[in-house]
């Protein structure tokens, strides 16, 4: 979103580690115009290695180790998809990832990390805690340390490795829970820590220097080792290791030697033995010279260890490597140093030292690291203000000829019907969407004729909205999703039956290639809510224009006799709201950098959950007044409610359900663009002064979009309702007032 120029080349990133980040933050300050960087991460916040030991130990919190890709990714232009990857299509150049479109690329980078090997040993996924992925281990850890503080008598720890990462955690697991049973009165001397290696000693890629330093320290934790051994079996209580011999165990944590994922080698990329990418000097595949691959995945030819030191020194190469293969220019190599200072944590404040055949060992040196690394993460999360958007232009060398003849032509688009889609791109587009059908649905969109033709049946009636808006995130498909979720909630509010949409679509200009892709991943995405619903995509309008928009007109079917109306509340009801609020607040911030990335994905998947089945629930508690929250917030919903049903309302400030991170932002005073519209409605409240004095106030009039439902329930019935719908997948439900009879004062609002 940083700049307006047409796409050319797609770069994909996969994977948001130590070398992705620096490639994002160089780009960020050195636009490629024409270059279209996506980055697919299956993690917001991507962990730094180098801290994680000293998060675990509890030196850290959480943002302390951790780089926010959401900002980051922003800050360089870069769209930002949450998901995961499961393979590549070489020959198509696309990625394949769940539950969505394919992703093409021209250019595909991949820094995902490596994860501890456990092939052929059983139980291991099933019992024990393996260190990476990072984030699942931290769940596991978290979970481990409720376990530990809760039990009684022994309680043992087995840590599989033997290697710097296996040492550096088994200390810092033993501090964390030594003081966290100090610190809860119970004896930090029950804890049992032994190691086991099949190497002949720990820490066995270091000097010696460094393994007696280390063995030193194991005998004065009481950690003990067992040596030139490997584990054949993981069992709920036990190690079973080659020898047949038995460890009684509580917990086990695996941090043996790096494993890669299976599909690249599926997808026929050069592969080392263990299933790493071979690279060139120039961190480039040896078997395909648009796949690049840094960090723990990428085997180089002068193998290295799997360190995160090395990813950080190969960004920069990368990034400009990158820069050179989409513009026609020239790579430079990559030149790995033969030795590097380890600085390793021994789960205190207090490091080990290790160079070549040198070490040394002090606090001194942990407060060195701790320097290193804060420093480190501050070129990430703390980023420059964001500037304006900048001008069309393009990259010197990034379009070839046939790319620049079909580009001069954007210049001098047409307005009007000019404008409209190609027929061959959305003939394409409409072919590889599903071909959903209705009997009540007499022409749709199969048919040539000008005009969607529906029937009502006997007994029903038709409803229909409409909502239209320009995008917000630059996941395209999730985009679209949102958007079908944001019209569908005006039928659901009213409990009809979604029978058809048609859809209206405006994509960025670009190459006929882009523009198919964006048109069909905005439908794709409406239609993955759409299908569920039982309606069907009976037709619609695309056109280009500067930017993505994206809406739809919804039809539904109703009894007029079991219609929900705003105009339904009535004294004694209790108001539930069925989702959190706050989305207006946090994509204000996040277009501002401002927002953490885990705050705007929970906003965008509270945004994915369909109203339907609240409003199915709401219709069996007899609710009998609903509206769904959108553009107006809740007072400016509350407001149309109360009017129409001649009633008054009072409002809990202190049982709002709040998005995350929406109460840090609006005290920023980050604020939605039409919140200062919302807010000339606060003289319906009749304490403004004292409401507005409470933190949650401003989020009365943040304007939300694919909200939750606004419903009035009979107070019997609430309790149920409230329990069922929490049961049903609408976890922040909350009663959040009462109705009550409509009194002389002007106000119909008051807040307790």
């Amino acid at each position: 979103m940083k700049n307006t120029s047409p796409v050319v080349k797609d770069l994909v990133l996969i994977g948001g580690g130590h070398a992705h980040v620096t490639v994002l933050k160089r780009l960020a300050m050195k636009p490629v115009p024409g270059l279209r960087v996506t980055l697919l991460t299956r993690d917001i916040h991507t962990p730094y290695s180098g801290m994680l030991p000293g998060y675990v130990a509890g030196h850290y919190d959480y943002d302390d180790c951790h780089i926010d890709l959401g900002p980051l990714a922003r800050f360089a232009g870069a769209r930002l998809y949450h998901t995961e990857v499961e393979g590549i299509d070489t020959g198509k150049g696309e990625v394949i990832a769940p539950g969505r479109p394919r992703i093409a690329y021209d250019l595909l980078s991949i820094n995902i990390g490596s994860r501890p090997s456990s092939i052929n040993v059983p139980g291991v996924d099933e019992f024990a805690i393996a260190a990476k992925p990072i984030d699942l281990f931290l769940e596991k850890w978290h979970a481990l340390v409720e376990r530990a503080r809760s039990s009684k008598g022994e309680f043992r720890v087995v840590v599989v490795g033997g290697g710097a990462g296996g040492v550096e955690l088994a200390l810092s697991t033993q501090h964390h829970l030594q003081q966290t049973l100090t610190q809860a009165g119970d004896d930090p001397k029950r804890l049992n820590y032994s190691v086991v290696t099949q190497s002949e000693s720990i820490m066995y890629m270091h000097n010696d220097g460094v393994r007696k330093r280390f063995e030193r320290i194991f005998a004065e934790r009481d950690i003990s080792v067992t040596t030139k051994h490997s584990v054949k079996e993981v069992r709920a209580d036990q190690v079973i290791l080659d020898d047949g011999s038995v460890l009684a165990v509580d917990a086990v944590l695996w941090v043996t030697t790096a494993a890669a994922p299976g599909w690249m080698a599926d997808a026929g990329l050069a592969v080392d033995d263990a299933g790493f990418i071979r690279v060139d000097d120039n961190l480039q595949s040896l078997s395909h010279e648009n796949i690049f691959a840094a960090g723990d995945i990428a085997a180089l030819p002068d193998p290295r260890p799997k360190s995160g030191v090395f990813a950080v020194r190969q960004g920069p190469v990368l990034a400009d490597n990158l820069r050179a293969a989409a513009t026609g220019g020239k790579l430079r190599p990559y030149r790995a140093q033969k030795n590097f200072l380890g600085l390793i944590s021994t789960g205190n404040k207090y490091a080990i030292a290790s160079h070549g055949n040198w070490s040394y060992e002090s606090a001194w040196l942990w407060r060195i690291k701790d320097w290193i690394d804060v420093r480190f993460m501050r070129k990430f999360n703390e980023l420059p203000e964001m500037g304006d958007e900048q001008g069309p232009e393009l990259a010197s060398g990034i379009a070839d000829a046939a790319a620049i003849k079909e580009l001069s032509t954007l210049a001098m688009r047409c307005g009007g019907c000019g404008a409209k889609v190609g027929a061959t791109v959305l003939t394409r587009v409409m072919q590889r969407l599903p071909d959903d059908r209705r009997d009540d649905v007499l022409i749709g969109r199969d048919a040539a004729d000008d005009c969607a033709m529906l029937a009502v049946p006997q007994g029903k009636v038709m409803v229909q909205s409409v909502d239209y808006f320009r995008a917000f995130i630059d996941d395209t498909y999730t985009f679209g999703a949102i958007a079908a979720n944001h019209a569908l909630g005006d039928l659901f509010a009213m409990g009809a039956e979604p029978q058809s949409v048609l859809a209206i679509a405006t994509v960025p200009y670009g190459r006929e290639r882009v523009v198919e892709e964006s048109l069909y991943d905005v439908l794709a995405g409406a239609l993955s809510i759409i299908g569920p619903t039982g309606a069907v995509l009976a037709g619609g309008h695309s056109s280009e224009g500067a930017e993505l928009a994206f809406g739809l007109t919804v039809n539904g079917l109703i009894d007029p006799n079991n219609v929900m109306r705003k105009s339904g509340l009535k004294p004694g009801n209790a108001l539930i709201l069925t989702k959190a609020v706050g989305t207006g607040t946090l994509f204000a911030a996040d277009m501002r950098g401002k927002a953490k990335g885990r705050w705007v994905d929970g906003a965008i998947q509270s945004m994915l959950v369909s109203n339907q089945q609240a409003a199915e629930c709401l219709q069996r508690y007899q609710a009998t007044a609903c509206t769904d929250l959108t553009g107006f917030g809740i007072v400016g919903h509350l407001i149309e409610m109360t009017k129409a049903s001649q009633v008054d309302a009072v409002l809990q400030l202190d049982a709002l359900p709040l998005l995350e991170g929406a109460l840090d932002t609006v005290a920023a005073g980050i604020l939605s663009s039409l919140q200062p519209q919302n807010l000339r409605l606060r003289r319906a409240i009749h304490d403004i002064e004292s409401a507005a004095t409470h933190p949650a106030f401003p989020l009365l009039f943040d304007p939300q979009t694919a909200g939750g439902l606004l419903a009035g329930v009979p107070d019997d019935q609430v309790g149920a309702c409230v329990r069922e719908l929490q049961l049903m997948g609408y976890p922040d439900t909350r009663i959040i007032g009462r109705i009550e009879e409509l009194s002389d004062q002007e106000a119909p609002i008051r807040t307790v």
